[in-house]
């Protein structure tokens, strides 16, 4: 294995499940050793022991909150310091709601600032996803971890110097 990745999700429907399925598959395929567990049962101190953290979300309400249960771990990630960990957001969501996938913006932000590096712009994805936005979880999937591999190469460089 290549490194390892946490995936963090809430999903209502079943859609941002699916999303973390296909993203798991994606890390796996590129050796990276993957867990995938729901926000309610992750401290977000977790982080801590992976390269990677994804975070995927369903956006609730016409306001454009994040869910109950991920809120605890949402507002736990600004007191960490991530330094030299990888993240990256993925949401799901309904377009014809309003604030699309808004909760996937929301925890970019948060992870921001953490000092964690972004590996992938933000994915959203309407309702479950199909062959395009399959594509678009493999290529966040490589992006991250092609950022990690460039932060360890980096790692490695300053400390032989």
């Amino acid at each position: 294995m290549i490194g390892t990745a946490l995936i963090v999700y809430a999903s209502l429907t079943g859609n941002t499940k699916e999303i973390t399925d296909v993203l798991a598959a994606e890390f796996e395929k590129l050796g990276v050793y993957t867990v995938v567990k729901e926000a309610e049962d992750t401290n977000p101190q977790e982080i801590l022991h992976y390269d990677i953290c994804a975070v995927a979300s369903y956006t609730y309400g016409n306001e454009g909150n994040i869910p109950d249960e991920m809120l605890d771990f949402y507002d736990a990630l600004p007191s960490l310091d991530l330094s030299g960990k990888v993240y990256g957001t993925l949401g799901s969501g309904e377009e014809f709601y309003g604030y699309f996938c808004k909760s996937a913006d929301d925890f970019d932000a948060q992870f921001q600032l953490t000092e964690a590096i972004r590996g992938s712009e933000v994915v959203k994805i309407e309702g479950n996803p199909d062959e395009n936005d399959v594509l678009s979880i493999r290529s966040f999937a490589e992006q991250m971890v092609k950022t990690m591999e460039t932060l360890k190469s980096d790692h490695v460089k300053e400390f032989k110097a």
